[in-house]
């Protein structure tokens, strides 16, 4: 089968590693085409808007897109593309896998934890106003449509991949409105779709300090979208950090790949940077797809990469002397080797 997929290389070191996983998904001998799209300050610049309108036409055409990372400003500035592009393709979920990989140094061992990620309301989606001179607020806007359907996302992937218990995180304690909606919805989930697994509720301040503990004890996270954003950043740093973190935006219609990690502009145009996430975000993709054959072999090929340990093949963050096309190099030939 042939796939068309759009590509967006974004700011920073996006274009390098996004360029280095192009090249290793196209080794594992798929029908890929690519269609290059601009978004980021890159496109501020030669577009007049970070999110140009042709960008997302056709990935609602196309439906799925392997993005880099793009710049987002601190305190000023245009709203986040990433906010933008969830919100303009209604990518609800926000799936975010954290395991430990062979080779990578961690404090913790036998990790599998993936986070479940409301995408498009509560307080990350930055509706912000200021009020008077000096007084400023944000609002968070919780919804019984976007609890439902985030809580049916999780709890439907946590009962067909034999995962064994759903933790969700919340603040109901301070917010009983907003929070209390979001936890009346996940238990009328779990009783609805899989009241087989186990089901626990946690204040997210204590599920912090529980990760940190013991992350052993938990299976499939469901959070809200500021949460659940900062957890998953969390859980990245159980097991080696953001380089070997990938995610998925997920929607009814649409899907958009891409690493947690920024845009790094200080390693930028120094073919160092580590393109792991990015091609663990691709096997993502492959799997949205349904080629779980290749998806297999492309596992099996970069984590034999980091197993070997080899100081030539691996970047600087995991411990080598190697270069980013060197990384996406050396996946590619244990992928050849394999046949």
């Amino acid at each position: 089968m042939h796939y068309t997929l759009c590509l967006i290389p974004g700011d920073g070191i996006g274009p390098e590693v996004t360029a280095a996983a192009q090249e290793v998904l196209e080794s594992t001998g798929l029908n890929l085409s690519w269609i290059v799209l601009p978004a980021g300050a890159r496109a501020l610049e030669d577009y007049g808007n970070v999110l140009p309108e042709s960008t997302v036409k056709n990935i609602k055409r196309y439906k799925v897109a392997l993005k880099g990372p793009v710049t987002t400003p601190i305190g000023t500035g245009f709203k986040s593309v990433n906010v933008q592009l969830r919100e303009s393709l209604n990518l609800y979920c926000c799936l975010r896998p954290v395991r430990n990989l062979p080779g990578v140094k961690s404090h913790y061992s036998n990790i599998d934890i993936v986070i479940f990620r409301e995408n498009t309301e509560g307080l990350y989606s930055g509706q912000e106003n200021e009020i008077v001179d000096g007084v400023v607020t944000s609002l968070k806007v919780v919804t019984r449509a976007a609890s439902e359907r985030i809580a049916r996302k999780a709890f439907l992937w946590a009962k067909e991949n034999g995962r064994k218990k759903v933790s969700v995180f919340h603040k109901a304690n301070i917010m009983k409105k907003t929070d209390g909606l979001w936890l009346e919805v996940a238990r009328e989930i779990h009783q609805q779709i899989a009241p087989e697994l186990q089901y626990e509720e946690l204040l997210i301040d204590n599920a912090c300090m529980q990760l940190v503990r013991n992350p052993n004890r938990f299976d499939v996270l469901l959070c809200q979208n500021l949460d659940g954003d900062i957890v998953s950043d969390l859980c990245a740093g159980l097991v080696g950090g953001l380089g070997v973190a990938p995610g998925a935006n997920l929607g009814d219609e649409c899907a958009v790949f891409e690493a947690v990690h920024g845009s790094a502009p200080d390693l930028a145009g120094k073919n160092i940077a580590n393109p792991l996430a990015v091609i663990m975000s691709g096997e993502l993709m492959l799997r949205h797809l349904g080629e779980n054959v290749a998806a297999d072999r492309l596992r099996r090929a970069y984590e034999s990469v980091l197993l070997e340990g080899r100081p030539e093949e691996l970047t600087y963050d995991l411990g080598g002397t190697g270069t980013t096309q060197g990384f996406a190099h050396a996946v590619i030939k244990r992928l050849q080797n394999e046949g």
